[in-house]
């Protein structure tokens, strides 16, 4: 703890020296042509002469590329210089040094013909040049040899006409010359194509001039890294810092770069509390460092932003939809770049931010407060109307869908959660905004962070354009009143309804806790309702025992694709069991939004590598169109990630799948939320959904229930066991073990079950010693059923045993006997009616 707060007080005194030391740079343009602008050159801001010297000089130092390609010094040339935009901008610019290196385009003969103007027009610009408030230091640089003929230039006509002119210019104006055609002369192999200089002659140029202006000689350069300057290591990666206008950044790279080249940008704070960095360096992101932290965010910040960031894009390829990561001071610059730029912005993440640069300046040091005046061009008067805060730029951001996500202390008292990030967040939403916050109990401004920043990294990761291309939403209706109970009521009801994939810990919990992290006044209650082996059938028949009378669902969320499948359930009892749920769901609570997911196993993989949908999911994607409900195929998703060679099988955990697996599930799940819960969504009123009038299937099991075993009659051979455990040894599963089972153990045992409805079966736990069950409807002749299964050797396994479906509304009897299968043993938890 001691060697933390140490490096802590370090940080806050270097920042507070920083701001003290900060000094305008020695600014460096660099006027040419193409040779300029590094043509033939395959990154000209890394390998340029002008890159290149940017390194070499390092900080303190802005060196600008000012080459356009195919200009002239010459007035009555083709493309003169002096009439181009950046010559205005190299004006605005009020240089300190000019390096000035024209006249390889002048040679050519319909631009030579007016040979005679290139002393005239050579003074017209330095004079232009001179008369610059910053009185620049002009070097006239002579032009390289024109190895080859290309493109009309002529060697001859710059050996004899236009170096001459250039000496003697500079003879009597008293400027230096770099001679460029003698360095370049031994080294008609520097070229790319025998007029412009390739990497090594711009290397060779750069450490001339480093040497000219400042008397030493250059050190080596290394012109076939991924990224300019220094490259070391950090954190086991490597790690490039070098000079972007002046500033300093540093680029991470990862080992195996992901999809698509995402990457986090951090303008402040490179290093401090960088858990989330060096988990995304694992996934494959560039981690980006670019020093704005002194700039409060302002109009300069967003600028220089812009350049970086171009940059990066251009020569660099990475995602045009950048991570925004801000510290601290650093939430001011991600959230106003951000709100400049949104459609360059993937997501925010932000940790314990500024968001109100008044409150923060005016009680923290004094420094701080001139500073943040200064940057922004403001008065302790005026200081009063600023408008550049964060809190007061959100609309943009809310308006492209840009979601973010806050990590806060709720004892900051340096930036405190309740005057920032909270009033952020609730500007956000307001404006249909995407925002999850996760609030650290006792934690102050540090550390910042998460010891743990799974739940960052994750939210970082499934907001990549890239990652969610491969996601399979079908969004149907919509889930604005899930949403409108969270905020307005501050209380929500979600249901979980599945098989094993959702008893276990995985997708569940993920969702469950990210919903805690977008609505974090909300008090929620969950309905865990996953139990394993069961598919669409008992769902429907349970959902009022497990589901219902545990609360009220806002939000349902109901999987089945993978049991109803294995289970070999048909496609008639796959749609009855899914329409039955929705339908009972709706009828029970017409407000009620629902979600349906469509999970993965083995035998889903072929087909879908065909582009073969599996029946079991389009059966139940005809009642989610029927009924208007979203829906996700996480099975199609994920086949195609395999596909694409992201993961294997092994590493997603197979049907069960690892944490890692599950995370697909969860972001895909996330994304449905940010597609509905966005926009002018904080501006609807809860609505009825629709309710079809007629179902897919008149038989569907929409009014499915649960009737107590103590209801059968005449029991012959049969009792009640009030905390039934196994005789024959065999696994069992949660709720189907040491509670009350109507059980049977030998041949010719019977009962009678009176009933009332339109369908009738059981709930039992099919184990080793599972019989035959014949069974008769009011008097109709018996029928046999095998209550063995594929997995009733080790385990006794969930399973509803339907009798008859289609009966008449109305009074019925049900006649059971034991017969000898396998076993003679039956043990039944539940009878089982459709009313």
């Amino acid at each position: 703890m001691r060697r933390k707060s140490i490096l802590l007080l370090f940080l806050c005194l270097f920042s507070l020296w920083a701001v003290a030391q900060e000094k305008k740079p020695v600014k460096i343009a660099c006027v040419g042509n193409s040779i300029t602008y590094g043509s033939g050159i395959k990154n000209q801001f890394q390998n340029s002469y002008p890159g290149l010297l940017s390194q070499l000089l390092g900080e303190g130092y802005d060196v600008r590329n000012f080459g356009i390609s195919g200009r002239v010094l010459l007035n009555k040339g083709d493309r003169p210089y002096m009439h181009e935009q950046k010559f205005r901008d190299l004006l605005a610019f009020q240089p300190d040094i000019v390096t000035i290196k024209l006249g390889t385009n002048d040679s050519k003969p319909w631009n030579w013909r007016y040979g005679k103007d290139f002393k005239k027009d050579l003074t017209e610009m330095l004079d232009i040049l001179q008369d610059l408030p910053s009185k620049p230091k002009i070097y006239l640089c002579l032009p390289v040899p024109a190895v080859n003929s290309n493109f009309g230039i002529n060697d001859s006509v710059i050996t004899n006409g236009i170096i001459p002119v250039i000496r003697n210019v500079a003879k009597k104006r008293h400027l230096p010359v770099v001679d460029l055609y003698e360095l370049l002369k031994p080294h008609p192999d520097y070229y790319t194509d025998g007029i412009h200089p390739n990497e090594q002659g711009a290397a060779l140029i750069a450490g001339e001039l480093y040497r000219t202006l400042t008397g030493n000689e250059a050190p080596a350069i290394i012109t076939d890294q991924p990224f300019p300057g220094k490259k070391s290591q950090w954190e086991g990666f490597d790690r490039y810092d070098f000079i972007c206008n002046a500033r300093q950044a540093t680029v991470v790279v990862p080992q195996k770069v992901a999809e698509g080249r995402p990457w986090i940008w951090r303008p402040a704070f490179f290093g401090a509390f960088p858990s989330v960095d060096k988990a995304l360096l694992e996934k494959g992101f560039h981690v980006a460092y670019y020093d704005l932290t002194h700039l409060y965010g302002s109009l300069r910040a967003q600028r220089l932003g812009n350049d970086f960031y171009d940059i990066m894009r251009r020569y660099y390829r990475l995602s045009p939809k950048v991570t925004l990561e801000g510290f601290s001071r650093g939430g001011l610059f991600a959230f106003n770049w951000g709100a400049k730029n949104p459609d360059k912005v993937a997501c925010i993440y932000v940790d314990a931010p500024v968001c109100d640069m008044l409150y923060f300046a005016k009680n923290w040091e004094r420094s701080f407060w001139e500073g943040f005046l200064a940057e922004w061009g403001l008065t302790e008067e005026n200081a009063k109307e600023f408008k550049g805060n964060p809190i007061d730029n959100l609309a943009p951001l809310a308006a492209a869908g840009i979601p973010a996500i806050g990590v806060c202390g709720d004892s900051d008292k340096t930036v405190p959660y309740e005057l920032h990030m909270k009033i952020a967040a609730e500007r956000y939403r307001a404006l249909g905004g995407l925002m999850e916050i996760i609030v650290k109990p006792g934690c102050d401004h540090h550390p910042h962070s998460l010891e743990n920043p799974e739940p960052v990294v994750d939210f970082i990761v499934r907001n990549q354009p890239d990652y969610q291309k491969k996601q399979v939403i079908h969004q149907r209706g919509n889930l604005a009143n899930s949403y409108l109970k969270f905020t307005k009521e501050k209380k929500g009801c979600v249901a979980f309804l599945g098989g094993s994939i959702t008893e276990m810990r995985g997708w569940r919990n993920m969702i469950q806790e990210d919903l805690r992290q977008r609505f974090p006044d909300t008090e929620f209650t969950f309905i865990d309702a996953g139990i394993p082996s069961t598919g669409t059938t008992p769902h429907a028949f349970r959902f009022e025992n497990d589901v219902l009378q545990k609360g009220m669902p806002d939000l349902l969320f109901v999987e089945a694709a993978v049991n109803d499948d294995t289970n070999s359930f048909n496609y008639i009892q796959q749609i009855r069991g899914m329409e039955g749920i929705v339908r009972h769901a709706r009828t029970s609570n017409p407000e009620m939004d629902i979600v349906m997911l469509h999970f993965i196993y083995d035998p889903f993989i072929p087909l879908l590598d065909k582009g073969i949908q599996p029946q079991v999911i389009m059966n139940h994607e005809s009642v989610a169109n029927h009924y208007y409900v979203s829906s996700i195929n996480l099975a199609e998703e994920v086949a195609r990630r395999m596909r694409d060679g992201e993961f294997d099988w092994k590493y997603f955990g197979g049907t069960h799948p690892a944490w890692d697996g599950h995370k697909y599930y969860a972001a895909a799940i996330n994304r449905l939320f940010d597609l509905e819960w966005q926009g002018d969504i904080v501006k609807k009123t809860v609505q009825t959904h629709e309710m079809p009038e007629k179902p897919i299937d008149a038989y569907s099991y929409d009014k499915g229930t649960f009737v107590d075993i103590r209801s059968a009659e005449q029991l012959r051979g049969w009792k009640i066991a009030d905390d039934w455990v196994p005789v024959v040894k065999g696994n069992t599963r949660k709720g189907f073990v040491h509670v009350p089972m109507l059980v049977a153990d030998r041949a010719g045992a019977s009962l009678s079950f009176p009933f009332e409805g339109r369908a009738v079966g059981i709930f039992c736990a099919a184990g080793p010693q599972a019989c035959v069950l014949e069974y008769s409807v009011d008097g109709a002749p018996f029928k046999k059923l095998d209550t063995f299964t594929d997995w009733s050797r080790k385990l006794y396994i969930p399973w509803v045993y339907m009798f008859e479906t289609e009966l008449a509304p109305g009074r019925h009897t049900l006649r059971l006997r034991v017969t000898k299968g396998v076993g003679t043993e039956c043990q039944i938890r539940n009878f089982v009616v459709n009313q």
